[in-house]
């Protein structure tokens, strides 16, 4: 089917393919479906139209012999299994050049339009698909050269406006008979950033790639799936699972699916394949992070590092502020602060979005003001998991996962003796929290029990050991951690800290592939170009492996043998060589790879302890000396004790599963 859940079909539309000896016929609630198609595999293909939200029931018949599936179709405009949609939504359908939206949909006519690709490298209108411009490039798919014209579909579809984009062979795409300038093949494409919500969102991830369009990928996107617009990967999850399954109805079954896009859109792949595997079949996320809670620990310390080095900590020296934070180049913190604490906040970032890419859809009046406004619209992260996590009714504010109880800033760099046991005292003693608005207070912070359960249960923050066990993964690590033109937050320990992730769960993670490059234009189109061909040659395998072997032996076995973990020495040299952490060998000396915060606090690789078990304070257990005063001090600060990384965290556990539902929201007492 279209959809590989019956239950969750999305749109008017479903496409159904039956295998059977003989002639079939397929009835869709007791009507004849006309137009089955036989495929070159002997399988036949029927798109039963004009479905209503509700059940139906789809029987074929093939002789004496006969099969049924039951049917969940739910309204174009959704939900499916994110949940009860955020209010209030600010519509921007006219920003991606389509009618003022209409109603609490967002919804919009459809506008097909197309685009070519020129000799100098541009894509530009074209108004007849059938025109020939003398600048027109040509794109080759399976070795054939064919005429490089685009068909761009805008349209609207779970609230997002989605666009997918395709070579043109001239025809009306059919699901029943594929575009012959198509590779049978999707790449989904994710945008960046990580914001609160409560608009559709004036972008999508990047469609019109030429990479990609010149062999004859299709990619698809929406602007839900760009995570400065929405930071749920559960809504992103849903929104890709409907854009695609629209897709297939629309040019006919792909081969396979894979995930790109970097920083928020790293995030998306990471935490779609886990919890809701099937949508994407393989990924290549790049500046790669685990989940937007995880970072926003970081952030978070960043800030309160901030706060305390401008006033109390003042006199910590550059060398020891960076040995605090663990960062190659202290400006990284700087950065989290600065581009993404106040998502945090509760309505910090309502107003602005990522570099100078403003978000002028929510009316300033409607913000939250906890005096004049405290019903307002918050734009923290946390609100976009609402359904997951619950709203606090004393507060009003989504439970918090926000916490530092116990977390003790500057241990290894104490260890080290990079900083004095009375710095280590006073860094702890006045470092602070937040308060449950995100704003910084003088006591430390403390997650809500039911957010942290949820966040385990609906692997919010992502175990690893869910679809990610079985997807194959190339993490495509640019490396900007030391003085660039990026210097910023997406260091090079977040793609070893899934790694920990993955072994942790799964014992292993012979799937997933580092590969380190340079931000410079050769090497990122020399990386991902490899890339590219090395997800599609691994997939390709996978799916040609027919043998009993589970499904996560079928993908480690599969990766083509030339894939492994590696750096580009330049855009023409790949050294491949294991990856490790800390960092080893040759690619270790080019691609050097700092810390955090929370690991020079102590914490596991991992990063997957939401709130910490706590042991008694043992000043034994220091390599330095303190006073009676610096005791008494830090008796103050970890008044119930300090972070003890040999055990789970606080009610750490596993998760629930895969494809959860949220069709109503938590309980609020």
């Amino acid at each position: 089917m279209s959809n590989p859940r019956p239950d969750l079909v999305s749109g008017p539309d479903v496409l159904v393919r039956v295998t059977a000896p003989g002639p079939v016929v397929l009835r869709a609630d007791g009507h004849p479906v006309a137009g089955l198609t036989r495929q070159a595999d002997g399988s036949f293909l029927g798109l039963v139209r004009g479905l209503r939200p509700g059940t139906h029931h789809l029987v074929a018949e093939s002789g004496r012999r006969q099969a049924a599936v039951t049917v969940v179709d739910h309204a174009a405009s959704g939900p499916v299994f994110s949940g009860p949609q955020q209010q209030p939504f600010y519509c921007e359908t006219t920003a991606s050049g389509l009618a003022p939206a209409a109603g609490p949909s967002c919804s919009a006519p459809t506008v097909v339009s197309y685009r070519y690709r020129t000799t100098g490298g541009a894509f530009r209108p074209l108004t007849d698909p059938d025109a020939r411009p003398a600048d027109l490039a040509t794109a080759t798919v399976d070795g054939r050269a064919v005429p490089y014209v685009v068909r761009v579909e805008t349209g609207t579809i779970d609230r997002a406006v989605y666009q997918t984009a395709a070579l043109h062979d001239g025809h009306e795409p059919s699901p029943l008979r594929p575009d012959t300038n198509w590779n049978r093949r999707l790449v989904y494409s994710f945008g960046g950033g990580c914001n609160g919500g409560h608009h559709q969102g004036s972008s999508t991830g990047t469609v019109l790639d030429d990479l990609f369009l010149s062999q004859g990928y299709a990619v698809a996107s929406s602007s839900l799936n760009v995570l400065e617009n929405n930071c749920s990967t559960i809504i992103s999850a849903e929104a890709a699972m409907m854009v695609k399954e629209h897709f297939i109805t629309t040019y006919g079954p792909v081969a396979h699916t894979i995930g790109w896009g970097g920083s928020g859109g790293s995030i998306q792949q990471y935490d779609i394949a886990d919890a809701y595997p099937g949508i994407l079949d393989g990924i290549v996320p790049g500046f790669s992070f685990p989940d937007p809670f995880t970072v926003l620990d970081v952030a978070g310390d960043c800030r309160l590092l901030n706060r305390y080095f401008a006033k109390p900590g003042i006199a910590f020296t550059a060398a020891e502020r960076q040995a605090v934070a663990g960062f190659l180049d202290y400006d990284s913190c700087t950065s989290w602060d600065t581009s993404y604490a106040s998502r945090l906040t509760a309505a910090g970032s309502c107003n602005h979005g990522i570099a100078t890419d403003d978000n002028t859809a929510i009316p300033p009046s409607a913000v939250y003001d906890p005096v004049t406004n405290p019903t307002g619209v918050k734009c923290s992260v946390a609100e976009q998991y609402a359904n997951q996590l619950g709203r606090d009714p004393e507060t009003g504010f989504v439970r918090g996962l926000a916490d530092n109880t116990g977390v003790q800033y500057g241990l290894t760099a104490l260890e080290q003796g990079r900083i004095s046991a009375a710095q280590f005292t006073a860094l702890n003693a006045g470092i602070g929290g937040y308060d449950a608005a995100g704003t910084p207070v003088a006591e430390r912070g403390e997650a809500d029990p039911r957010a942290v359960h949820a966040a385990y249960r609906d692997d919010i923050v992502p175990s690893g050991g869910n679809g990610l066990r079985t997807t194959p993964i190339i993490d495509q690590r640019v490396h900007i951690d030391t003085a660039g033109p990026l210097l910023d937050i997406h260091t090079s320990e977040w793609s070893f800290v899934m790694r920990a992730r993955l072994e942790k769960a799964n014992g292993t993670a012979a799937n997933q592939v580092i590969i380190e490059n340079q931000y410079t234009p050769d090497q990122l189109a020399a990386a991902n170009a490899y890339e590219l061909s090395a997800m599609d040659r691994w997939l390709t395998a996978i799916e040609a492996d027919h043998s009993p072997n589970s499904r996560q032996a079928k993908v480690i076995s599969g990766k083509p043998a030339d894939l492994t973990d590696g750096c580009y020495l330049s855009a023409a040299e790949r050294l491949k060589q294991p990856l490790t952490y800390p960092a080893t060998g040759r690619c270790g000396t080019v691609y050097p790879i700092g810390a955090n915060p929370r690991l020079r606090a102590g914490g596991p690789l991992s990063e997957d302890v939401v709130a910490c078990a706590l042991k008694p304070l043992d000043f034994r257990d220091y390599p330095a000396s303190f006073t009676p005063t610096e005791r008494a001090q830090l008796r103050a600060a970890f008044p119930s004790g300090v972070c003890d990384y040999s055990k789970p965290g606080i009610g750490q556990h596993g998760t629930a599963g895969t494809w959860l539902r949220y069709d109503s929201p938590p309980s609020e007492k």
